[in-house]
């Protein structure tokens, strides 16, 4: 059977209007579907031509999205980047999103912790392990012990 290019952009129009996929992304789920990675690549360079697939419109959702779930810098950085986006992209995405991380970190450490101070060391600990498993830096959540 002749793979043609129509069902590939019709697969890829149906990925895409369930969410924003980067280029990456995109190619990889197709890349499953049609074995012809020539072919799925020029389908998705038509798409981004038509601005119908965007990464710098993926990435700055993406960013807004992850720290409105209360994920810090670190952790929404690092998917970005094994999600396909180049450091530009993401750099550019937060800086359009100017999010204030030192309070999106105090308000998810005061929606799980609320106003108890650690009781000790081993519950500091556990506290400080939670923040940075949440991708927020030393500097953002250190004053909130």
């Amino acid at each position: 059977m002749q793979i043609k290019p129509a069902d590939i952009r019709f697969a890829a129009m149906n990925l895409l209007a369930r969410r924003e996929h980067t280029y990456r992304e995109l190619h990889q789920k197709l890349q499953r579907r049609f074995p012809d990675a020539t072919l799925v690549a020029v389908e998705i360079r038509r798409l981004s031509d038509e601005n119908l697939q965007s990464d710098e419109r993926f990435a700055e959702n993406f960013v807004l999205y992850r720290a409105s779930l209360g994920f810090g810098f670190i952790h929404v950085r690092q998917d970005m980047r094994r999600r396909g986006l180049s450091d530009v992209q993401i750099t550019v995405a937060f800086d359009c999103a100017e999010l204030d991380w030192v309070a999106l970190a105090k308000e998810v450490y005061r929606k799980k912790y609320g106003e108890i101070p650690p009781a000790d060391i081993k519950e500091k600990a556990k506290r400080v392990r939670y923040m940075q498993y949440r991708g927020f830096s030393t500097d953002e959540y250190q004053f909130l012990f």
